[in-house]
């Protein structure tokens, strides 16, 4: 069953993942090379992309035939002497959306935006101030529909530079990096499930999710939802 955790604040309660049954972990399926994961070999996969078949997860099921909001985030990975790292954010727990959650930057499209990274840049500006220049775009992923009734493009990025970002204390609480070689190992993807009873046919409704656990310098990242999700299929690109 979902269970908040306790809020004090009057805040919107943060949720926590890791209370929903494990099912098991993707431990089967490969892991992304090495010789995969970089800049030069992403700026080819990008270029000329193989066919390859994305996730269909649950929510975007269940939304299919329903209007939604065009949203865009921005997927950054970080140049890092030990690797490629991908850059992510946890939200403001006073947040009325997703509180606390782990996320991308990025957010609703505006009306003038000519296109997904229009919105995704200019998002990230404001949320962790991600300065344009320096951003190398490699292309999108495919749009990924989230239980909040968003149609989001991921927009994945090479960035040149992320020292000095200043997260916007209003959205995001936190910023920092996970290792990319790690989220493209399938034995660190949990599948986990939440159930609740309810009235009405079904009586028990059930919704299951991808999580991706991992902990550096004695802090945990729970990254998991729609994060989770379209880091999957980023790693279904690249391990087609």
């Amino acid at each position: 069953m979902q269970h908040p955790l306790p809020d004090r604040s009057g805040a919107a309660p943060v949720i926590d993942p890791e209370s929903a049954r494990l099912l098991g972990r993707d431990a089967v399926l490969p892991a992304v090379p090495a010789e995969s994961l970089t800049p030069s070999a992403l700026r080819r996969r990008f270029a000329q992309p193989p066919a390859w078949q994305p996730e269909v997860f649950e929510d975007s099921v269940r939304l299919n035939d329903r209007a939604l909001r065009a949203a865009a985030v921005l997927v950054p990975l970080v140049a890092r002497p030990a690797g490629l790292r991908l850059l992510l954010t946890r939200r403001n727990a006073d947040l009325h959306e997703h509180a606390g959650q782990i996320s991308f930057p990025g957010g609703r499209r505006d009306r003038h935006d000519l296109h997904p990274a229009v919105t995704a840049l200019r998002e990230a500006r404001e949320e962790i101030g991600l300065s344009p220049r320096g951003v190398e775009l490699l292309g999108e992923l495919p749009v990924y529909r989230t239980a909040s009734r968003y149609a989001v493009t991921p927009v994945v990025a090479l960035l040149s530079n992320a020292d000095g970002l200043v997260a916007h204390a209003a959205e995001v609480s936190e910023v920092f990096e996970v290792p990319l070689d790690f989220l493209m190992d399938p034995r660190h993807h949990e599948r986990r499930e939440w159930t609740a009873e309810r009235p009405g046919n079904p009586p028990v409704l059930r919704r299951q999710f991808l999580s991706m656990p991992y902990v550096e310098a004695g802090r945990r990242y729970v990254i998991w939802g729609a994060t989770a999700g379209m880091i999957r299929n980023l790693y279904r690109l690249l391990i087609a």
